[in-house]
Protein backbone atom coordinates (compact mmCIF):
# COMPACT_ATOMS: atom_id res chain seq x y z
CA UNK A 1 0.00 0.00 0.00
CA UNK A 2 1.06 3.58 -0.63
CA UNK A 3 2.70 5.24 2.37
CA UNK A 4 1.52 8.57 3.76
CA UNK A 5 4.58 10.63 2.75
CA UNK A 6 4.41 9.28 -0.80
CA UNK A 7 0.75 10.32 -1.01
CA UNK A 8 1.49 13.84 0.23
CA UNK A 9 4.41 14.24 -2.19
CA UNK A 10 2.23 13.03 -5.05
CA UNK A 11 -0.52 15.51 -4.20
CA UNK A 12 1.99 18.38 -4.08
CA UNK A 13 3.57 17.46 -7.40
CA UNK A 14 2.63 19.13 -10.68
CA UNK A 15 2.35 15.80 -12.48
CA UNK A 16 -1.43 15.74 -12.87
CA UNK A 17 -1.32 13.26 -15.75
CA UNK A 18 1.03 10.97 -13.81
CA UNK A 19 -1.19 10.81 -10.73
CA UNK A 20 -4.20 10.19 -12.96
CA UNK A 21 -2.49 7.35 -14.82
CA UNK A 22 -1.41 5.74 -11.54
CA UNK A 23 -4.95 5.89 -10.16
CA UNK A 24 -6.38 4.59 -13.43
CA UNK A 25 -4.06 1.58 -13.20
CA UNK A 26 -5.48 0.73 -9.76
CA UNK A 27 -9.03 1.16 -11.07
CA UNK A 28 -8.32 -1.18 -13.98
CA UNK A 29 -6.85 -3.75 -11.60
CA UNK A 30 -9.91 -3.67 -9.34
CA UNK A 31 -12.47 -3.23 -12.15
CA UNK A 32 -11.00 -4.86 -15.27
CA UNK A 33 -14.28 -5.13 -17.18
CA UNK A 34 -14.41 -1.42 -18.17
CA UNK A 35 -17.74 -0.92 -16.40
CA UNK A 36 -18.79 2.31 -14.69
CA UNK A 37 -21.85 2.05 -12.48
CA UNK A 38 -24.64 4.38 -11.42
CA UNK A 39 -27.73 4.10 -9.24
CA UNK A 40 -31.31 5.31 -9.47
CA UNK A 41 -32.30 6.45 -6.01
CA UNK A 42 -33.72 9.48 -4.25
CA UNK A 43 -32.43 11.74 -1.52
CA UNK A 44 -35.19 12.29 1.04
CA UNK A 45 -34.43 14.93 3.65
CA UNK A 46 -37.00 14.11 6.31
CA UNK A 47 -36.29 17.20 8.45
CA UNK A 48 -34.25 20.37 8.12
CA UNK A 49 -34.44 21.27 11.81
CA UNK A 50 -30.93 21.03 13.21
CA UNK A 51 -29.08 22.09 16.35
CA UNK A 52 -25.51 21.91 14.97
CA UNK A 53 -25.22 25.20 13.01
CA UNK A 54 -22.45 23.89 10.73
CA UNK A 55 -20.84 26.82 8.92
CA UNK A 56 -20.69 24.98 5.59
CA UNK A 57 -24.41 24.12 5.50
CA UNK A 58 -27.11 26.26 3.87
CA UNK A 59 -29.85 23.65 4.29
CA UNK A 60 -30.57 23.55 8.02
CA UNK A 61 -33.00 25.69 9.99
CA UNK A 62 -32.78 26.20 13.77
CA UNK A 63 -35.42 24.67 16.00
CA UNK A 64 -38.67 26.61 15.83
CA UNK A 65 -37.79 28.42 12.59
CA UNK A 66 -40.78 29.12 10.35
CA UNK A 67 -39.03 27.45 7.40
CA UNK A 68 -38.28 24.28 9.36
CA UNK A 69 -40.14 21.04 8.71
CA UNK A 70 -40.51 17.37 9.58
CA UNK A 71 -41.97 15.44 6.65
CA UNK A 72 -45.13 13.44 7.42
CA UNK A 73 -44.84 9.72 6.76
CA UNK A 74 -47.30 9.86 3.88
CA UNK A 75 -45.17 12.49 2.13
CA UNK A 76 -42.15 10.20 2.44
CA UNK A 77 -44.19 7.24 1.18
CA UNK A 78 -45.29 9.25 -1.86
CA UNK A 79 -41.68 10.16 -2.65
CA UNK A 80 -40.83 6.44 -2.51
CA UNK A 81 -43.70 5.58 -4.86
CA UNK A 82 -42.37 8.16 -7.34
CA UNK A 83 -38.85 6.71 -6.99
CA UNK A 84 -40.03 3.17 -7.72
CA UNK A 85 -42.02 4.42 -10.72
CA UNK A 86 -38.78 5.83 -12.15
CA UNK A 87 -36.97 2.51 -11.74
CA UNK A 88 -35.35 3.43 -8.44
CA UNK A 89 -33.95 0.77 -6.16
CA UNK A 90 -33.17 2.72 -3.03
CA UNK A 91 -33.58 5.84 -0.94
CA UNK A 92 -30.87 7.89 0.72
CA UNK A 93 -32.66 9.42 3.68
CA UNK A 94 -30.91 11.97 5.86
CA UNK A 95 -31.90 15.02 7.85
CA UNK A 96 -30.85 17.56 10.40
CA UNK A 97 -30.11 16.68 14.02
CA UNK A 98 -33.58 17.11 15.46
CA UNK A 99 -33.77 16.46 19.23
CA UNK A 100 -37.56 16.16 19.07
CA UNK A 101 -37.29 12.86 17.14
CA UNK A 102 -36.45 9.87 19.33
CA UNK A 103 -35.71 6.37 18.13
CA UNK A 104 -39.35 5.29 18.14
CA UNK A 105 -40.07 7.87 15.41
CA UNK A 106 -37.37 6.34 13.20
CA UNK A 107 -38.39 2.76 13.96
CA UNK A 108 -42.00 3.51 13.08
CA UNK A 109 -40.94 5.17 9.81
CA UNK A 110 -38.62 2.33 8.78
CA UNK A 111 -41.22 -0.33 9.55
CA UNK A 112 -43.81 1.63 7.60
CA UNK A 113 -41.49 1.79 4.58
CA UNK A 114 -40.65 -1.91 4.67
CA UNK A 115 -44.30 -2.91 5.09
CA UNK A 116 -45.27 -0.98 1.96
CA UNK A 117 -42.28 -1.09 -0.40
CA UNK A 118 -39.51 -3.33 -1.69
CA UNK A 119 -36.77 -0.70 -1.53
CA UNK A 120 -33.29 -0.42 -0.01
CA UNK A 121 -32.98 2.04 2.89
CA UNK A 122 -29.58 3.76 2.95
CA UNK A 123 -30.23 6.17 5.80
CA UNK A 124 -28.94 8.37 8.64
CA UNK A 125 -25.38 9.68 8.89
CA UNK A 126 -23.13 9.16 11.90
CA UNK A 127 -24.09 12.52 13.47
CA UNK A 128 -27.77 11.56 13.19
CA UNK A 129 -27.09 8.21 14.85
CA UNK A 130 -25.23 9.97 17.68
CA UNK A 131 -28.14 12.38 18.11
CA UNK A 132 -30.76 9.61 18.09
CA UNK A 133 -28.75 7.65 20.66
CA UNK A 134 -28.31 10.68 22.91
CA UNK A 135 -31.92 11.89 22.91
CA UNK A 136 -33.16 8.29 23.32
CA UNK A 137 -30.74 7.40 26.14
CA UNK A 138 -29.24 4.48 24.23
CA UNK A 139 -25.79 3.21 23.28
CA UNK A 140 -24.65 3.44 19.67
CA UNK A 141 -24.81 -0.36 19.40
CA UNK A 142 -28.38 -0.58 20.68
CA UNK A 143 -29.49 2.37 18.54
CA UNK A 144 -28.10 0.78 15.39
CA UNK A 145 -29.38 -2.68 16.28
CA UNK A 146 -32.91 -1.36 16.77
CA UNK A 147 -32.79 0.64 13.54
CA UNK A 148 -31.43 -2.40 11.66
CA UNK A 149 -34.17 -4.59 13.05
CA UNK A 150 -36.78 -1.98 12.05
CA UNK A 151 -35.56 -1.93 8.45
CA UNK A 152 -32.32 0.07 8.10
CA UNK A 153 -30.25 -1.62 5.37
CA UNK A 154 -27.07 0.46 5.20
CA UNK A 155 -25.58 3.75 6.42
CA UNK A 156 -24.19 6.60 4.29
CA UNK A 157 -20.87 8.19 5.17
CA UNK A 158 -22.19 11.72 5.58
CA UNK A 159 -21.10 13.95 8.43
CA UNK A 160 -17.45 13.03 7.97
CA UNK A 161 -16.37 16.31 6.35
CA UNK A 162 -12.68 16.10 7.37
CA UNK A 163 -11.93 13.54 10.09
CA UNK A 164 -9.58 15.83 11.99
CA UNK A 165 -10.84 17.52 15.15
CA UNK A 166 -8.98 20.77 14.53
CA UNK A 167 -10.88 21.13 11.26
CA UNK A 168 -14.15 19.98 12.79
CA UNK A 169 -13.86 22.50 15.62
CA UNK A 170 -13.47 25.24 13.03
CA UNK A 171 -16.27 24.30 10.62
CA UNK A 172 -18.74 22.19 12.65
CA UNK A 173 -17.88 22.53 16.33
CA UNK A 174 -21.17 21.05 17.59
CA UNK A 175 -21.24 18.05 15.28
CA UNK A 176 -19.94 14.61 16.29
CA UNK A 177 -16.22 14.25 16.87
CA UNK A 178 -13.87 12.24 14.72
CA UNK A 179 -13.93 9.43 17.27
CA UNK A 180 -17.73 9.38 17.36
CA UNK A 181 -17.85 9.08 13.55
CA UNK A 182 -15.39 6.20 13.79
CA UNK A 183 -17.39 4.54 16.58
CA UNK A 184 -20.64 4.68 14.58
CA UNK A 185 -19.12 3.08 11.49
CA UNK A 186 -17.27 0.41 13.46
CA UNK A 187 -20.50 -0.40 15.31
CA UNK A 188 -22.35 -0.66 11.98
CA UNK A 189 -19.77 -3.05 10.58
CA UNK A 190 -19.91 -5.18 13.74
CA UNK A 191 -23.68 -5.45 13.29
CA UNK A 192 -23.39 -6.40 9.62
CA UNK A 193 -24.51 -2.98 8.36
CA UNK A 194 -22.47 -1.88 5.34
CA UNK A 195 -21.53 1.80 5.12
CA UNK A 196 -19.88 4.26 2.76
CA UNK A 197 -17.26 6.86 3.67
CA UNK A 198 -17.18 10.42 2.37
CA UNK A 199 -14.85 13.42 2.48
CA UNK A 200 -15.79 17.07 2.00
CA UNK A 201 -12.56 18.94 1.29
CA UNK A 202 -11.72 22.52 0.35
CA UNK A 203 -12.61 24.28 3.63
CA UNK A 204 -9.07 25.56 4.24
CA UNK A 205 -7.66 22.32 5.67
CA UNK A 206 -4.13 21.10 4.91
CA UNK A 207 -3.17 18.04 2.89
CA UNK A 208 -1.88 16.53 6.14
CA UNK A 209 -5.37 16.88 7.65
CA UNK A 210 -6.90 15.28 4.58
CA UNK A 211 -4.43 12.44 4.96
CA UNK A 212 -5.55 11.99 8.59
CA UNK A 213 -9.00 11.38 7.14
CA UNK A 214 -7.77 8.85 4.57
CA UNK A 215 -5.69 7.07 7.23
CA UNK A 216 -8.81 6.59 9.37
CA UNK A 217 -10.88 5.21 6.50
CA UNK A 218 -8.07 2.87 5.42
CA UNK A 219 -7.54 1.53 8.95
CA UNK A 220 -11.24 0.88 9.56
CA UNK A 221 -11.44 -0.94 6.23
CA UNK A 222 -8.40 -3.04 7.11
CA UNK A 223 -10.09 -4.03 10.38
CA UNK A 224 -13.69 -4.54 9.23
CA UNK A 225 -14.02 -4.51 5.44
CA UNK A 226 -17.36 -2.76 5.94
CA UNK A 227 -17.01 0.19 3.55
CA UNK A 228 -18.49 -0.34 0.10
CA UNK A 229 -17.28 2.94 -1.38
CA UNK A 230 -15.46 6.23 -0.80
CA UNK A 231 -16.95 9.47 -2.10
CA UNK A 232 -14.79 12.63 -2.04
CA UNK A 233 -16.38 15.94 -2.95
CA UNK A 234 -15.48 19.61 -2.78
CA UNK A 235 -17.05 22.19 -0.45
CA UNK A 236 -19.58 24.49 -2.15
CA UNK A 237 -19.31 27.94 -0.62
CA UNK A 238 -21.92 30.13 -2.33
CA UNK A 239 -24.70 30.42 0.26
CA UNK A 240 -22.84 29.29 3.38
CA UNK A 241 -21.43 31.27 6.27
CA UNK A 242 -18.10 29.44 5.93
CA UNK A 243 -17.92 30.73 2.38
CA UNK A 244 -17.08 34.19 3.73
CA UNK A 245 -13.79 32.80 5.00
CA UNK A 246 -12.99 30.34 2.20
CA UNK A 247 -12.44 32.67 -0.72
CA UNK A 248 -11.85 30.06 -3.42
CA UNK A 249 -13.48 26.70 -3.92
CA UNK A 250 -11.31 23.72 -4.75
CA UNK A 251 -10.36 23.79 -8.43
CA UNK A 252 -11.06 21.04 -10.92
CA UNK A 253 -7.38 20.09 -10.80
CA UNK A 254 -7.51 19.80 -7.00
CA UNK A 255 -10.65 17.67 -7.21
CA UNK A 256 -9.04 15.31 -9.71
CA UNK A 257 -5.91 15.06 -7.57
CA UNK A 258 -7.95 14.17 -4.48
CA UNK A 259 -10.02 11.66 -6.43
CA UNK A 260 -6.86 9.98 -7.74
CA UNK A 261 -5.19 10.07 -4.34
CA UNK A 262 -8.28 8.44 -2.81
CA UNK A 263 -8.08 5.59 -5.33
CA UNK A 264 -4.34 5.12 -4.77
CA UNK A 265 -4.38 5.34 -0.97
CA UNK A 266 -7.61 3.42 -0.36
CA UNK A 267 -6.81 0.40 -2.47
CA UNK A 268 -8.75 -1.72 0.06
CA UNK A 269 -12.02 0.17 -0.60
CA UNK A 270 -13.58 -1.39 -3.71
CA UNK A 271 -15.37 1.62 -5.21
CA UNK A 272 -14.48 5.29 -5.67
CA UNK A 273 -17.17 7.67 -6.87
CA UNK A 274 -16.47 10.40 -9.40
CA UNK A 275 -19.07 13.07 -8.69
CA UNK A 276 -20.99 15.05 -11.30
CA UNK A 277 -23.18 16.88 -8.77
CA UNK A 278 -20.61 19.42 -7.59
CA UNK A 279 -17.84 19.56 -10.23
CA UNK A 280 -20.18 18.99 -13.18
CA UNK A 281 -20.43 16.26 -15.84
CA UNK A 282 -17.24 17.06 -17.79
CA UNK A 283 -14.98 16.83 -14.73
CA UNK A 284 -16.87 13.70 -13.70
CA UNK A 285 -15.93 12.11 -17.03
CA UNK A 286 -12.26 13.00 -16.56
CA UNK A 287 -12.53 11.60 -13.03
CA UNK A 288 -13.30 8.20 -14.53
CA UNK A 289 -9.67 8.22 -15.76
CA UNK A 290 -8.48 9.40 -12.34
CA UNK A 291 -9.61 6.36 -10.39
CA UNK A 292 -13.39 6.66 -10.32
CA UNK A 293 -15.51 3.65 -11.27
CA UNK A 294 -18.96 4.98 -10.32
CA UNK A 295 -20.86 8.22 -10.96
CA UNK A 296 -23.40 7.98 -8.15
CA UNK A 297 -27.09 8.70 -8.49
CA UNK A 298 -29.29 10.39 -11.08
CA UNK A 299 -30.47 12.43 -8.06
CA UNK A 300 -34.24 12.39 -8.45
CA UNK A 301 -34.26 14.83 -5.54
CA UNK A 302 -31.44 16.67 -3.77
CA UNK A 303 -31.76 19.55 -1.33
CA UNK A 304 -28.58 19.94 0.71
CA UNK A 305 -25.90 20.60 -1.92
CA UNK A 306 -28.33 22.60 -4.05
CA UNK A 307 -29.00 24.86 -1.06
CA UNK A 308 -25.30 25.74 -1.16
CA UNK A 309 -25.53 26.83 -4.79
CA UNK A 310 -24.99 23.72 -6.94
CA UNK A 311 -27.76 22.82 -9.37
CA UNK A 312 -26.48 20.19 -11.80
CA UNK A 313 -29.15 17.65 -12.79
CA UNK A 314 -29.05 14.45 -14.87
CA UNK A 315 -31.48 11.89 -16.20
CA UNK A 316 -30.60 8.22 -16.38
CA UNK A 317 -29.93 8.42 -20.12
CA UNK A 318 -27.70 11.48 -19.61
CA UNK A 319 -25.62 9.58 -17.06
CA UNK A 320 -25.41 6.56 -19.36
CA UNK A 321 -24.28 8.79 -22.21
CA UNK A 322 -21.75 10.50 -19.94
CA UNK A 323 -20.28 7.09 -19.11
CA UNK A 324 -20.30 5.84 -22.71
CA UNK A 325 -18.72 9.04 -24.04
CA UNK A 326 -15.90 8.60 -21.52
CA UNK A 327 -15.19 5.17 -23.02
CA UNK A 328 -16.91 2.90 -20.49
CA UNK A 329 -19.86 0.53 -20.30
CA UNK A 330 -22.69 1.92 -18.12
CA UNK A 331 -24.39 -0.43 -15.68
CA UNK A 332 -27.10 0.32 -13.19
CA UNK A 333 -26.20 -0.85 -9.68
CA UNK A 334 -27.89 -1.14 -6.32
CA UNK A 335 -26.73 0.47 -3.08
CA UNK A 336 -24.22 -2.32 -2.40
CA UNK A 337 -22.62 -1.84 -5.85
CA UNK A 338 -24.07 -5.00 -7.37
CA UNK A 339 -24.81 -4.32 -11.04
CA UNK A 340 -28.13 -5.13 -12.65
CA UNK A 341 -28.01 -4.66 -16.41
CA UNK A 342 -25.53 -5.51 -19.16
CA UNK A 343 -25.98 -2.46 -21.40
Amino acid sequence: MMIRKEAIDLFRSDDLIGIGMAADAVRRKLHPDNVVSYIIDRNINYTNFCTEYCSFCAFYRPMGHEEGYVLPQETIFQKIRETLALGGTGILMQGGLNPDLKIEWYEDLLRGIKQRFNIWTHCFSAPEICCIAEVSGLSLHDTLRRLRDAGLDSLPGGGAEILDDDVRTRISRLKCTTQEWIDVHRACHALGIATTATMMFGTGESIEQRMNHLDIVRQIQMDTGGFTAFIPWAFQREYTSLGRFVKEEASAVEYLKMLALSRLYLENVPNIQSSWVTPGPKICQIGLRFGGNDVGSIMIEENVVSAAGTHHRATEEELRRLIRDAGFVPKQRDTLYRTYYLN
